[in-house]
């Protein structure tokens, strides 16, 4: 006990290591703060766009008076709130839709549209948890323990700490350990008391603890490793920041660059083209060269797809669906490939352990690739929803019922995974 209040008080005492420990939580705090920020934001955008969607519904549905008009014009928002950890990090909402405003119209034309980002955030993520305990954390742990051996060999002390020790490394190891679990504590606690405060699940909390703790003591065996051979603090604290860059910095570059040659996929972008493309050619086509590609989707409506007249809704959105059929392998294509590219770079993530806790945070607080996904097939399967529900009201074509629209499909928590 005497050893371990001893290294506190010398702790408490090194104007250094209490720096970077205040400097650690203060920024750890900033970027816990900054998550939740966001997120609020982003609930109070869904539950104002929830309210706005069902007024504008109501109005937009109440001047309708055929149901192809009804389709036209209603939108419908969907949506994926962020989880009670998303905080922590935001991961893959800073880059990929998390809402739309959906029509009857052809899907691909409306799915792989987004709002325009900051080009800074791009550039460099946002500023969360993730990016302070992945990219900023291994830096701390550098400046706390860099010199533990060096220093005292440059003041002359080493030799006589080691004749006095009862085991060789048993000094730096209790300097080591006090300095780690302070720096632990510094960034772990303002996640837990955020995290607690949003009702996150205690054992995702856990989770994102340990992970930490791993990342944590994986720059701490660094950090021995290298002072111990080390001939001066100096050298010790480049070879360090070296490693740092080397494994935080140019290996994630490197892992993007080769997942992104080794697994090439179509652009959204191409997607939405080729598919506007299709909706715009089927105007100039006959009516057949739409119809029978649609009858072969859905031969249930093979008696009523005869179009007699130069514009029909049902003919109409059948060359919306076939729209999206003419790039329904392209879209396909796009989705098995991001999945096969984030795949990938999990693999390859460990050769650098922060890209490893990134992912793994982004995991935890469902804000990854895979929880993109999740959004987009919930979205498809809600759009599907809409085509069952109009297609017999446009191919049998019964009296128009504004009352019937009160039945449509809604955008609920059993669409979103």
């Amino acid at each position: 006990m005497r050893m371990w209040g001893a290294e506190l008080w010398f702790l408490w005492r090194d104007r250094a290591a209490v720096f970077w420990l205040i400097l650690a939580a203060t920024v750890t705090t900033a970027g816990v703060v900054a998550g939740w920020l966001e997120v609020r934001t982003q609930r109070t955008t869904v539950e104002r766009l929830v309210r706005a969607d069902e007024a504008e519904r109501q109005v937009v549905v109440g001047a309708q008076t055929d149901w192809g008009s009804a389709a036209y014009y209603t939108f419908h928002l969907t949506y994926d709130p962020p989880s009670s950890l998303a905080f922590a990090a935001l991961g893959q909402r800073d880059v990929a839709p998390w809402k739309h405003r959906i029509r009857m119209l052809a899907l691909e034309g409306q799915i792989y549209e987004t709002d325009a980002e900051n080009p800074t955030f791009a550039l460099v993520g946002r500023f969360d948890f993730a990016f302070v305990a992945s990219l900023l954390l291994p830096l701390f742990v550098v400046f706390l323990l860099h010199a533990l051996r060096s220093s005292e060999r440059a003041a002359g002390r080493f030799e006589l700490l080691l004749a006095t020790a009862a085991q060789p490394g048993r000094p730096w190891m209790a300097r080591a350990t006090v300095r780690m679990g302070a720096l632990t504590l510094c960034v772990v606690t303002p996640l837990m008391v955020v995290g607690f405060a949003e009702s996150a699940d205690g054992s995702d909390l856990g989770f994102v603890g340990l992970a930490v703790l791993l990342h944590v003591g994986f720059w701490w065996m660094l950090c021995e490793v290298v002072d111990r051979n080390a001939a001066s603090s100096a050298s010790s604290l480049t070879v360090l920041v070296g490693l740092w860059f080397g494994l935080a910095v140019v290996a994630p570059a490197v892992i993007k660059v080769t997942v992104e040659q080794a697994v090439p996929v179509p652009e959204g972008g191409d997607i939405l083209m080729a598919q506007r493309e299709a909706v715009n050619d089927a105007w100039d086509l006959p009516k057949s060269a739409t119809m029978t590609p649609f009858i072969e989707r859905h031969p249930e409506w093979r008696d009523h797809a005869d179009v007699k007249r130069p514009f029909e809704w049902k003919w109409y959105y059948a060359f919306q669906q076939v729209g999206d059929q003419s790039v329904e392998k392209m879209s396909q294509r796009y989705r098995s490939g991001r999945r096969r590219r984030d795949d990938l770079t999990g693999w390859l993530s460990v050769v650098s352990p922060p890209a490893w806790l990134e992912r793994s945070l982004q995991t935890l607080a469902k804000t990854d690739v895979e929880a993109t996904l999740g959004y987009e097939a919930s979205v498809r399967a809600f759009h599907a929803e809409l085509r069952e529900f109009y297609y017999p009201r446009l191919f049998e074509r019964p009296p128009f019922e504004p009352s019937a629209l009160r039945s449509l499909p809604r955008f609920t928590s059993r669409h979103r995974p």
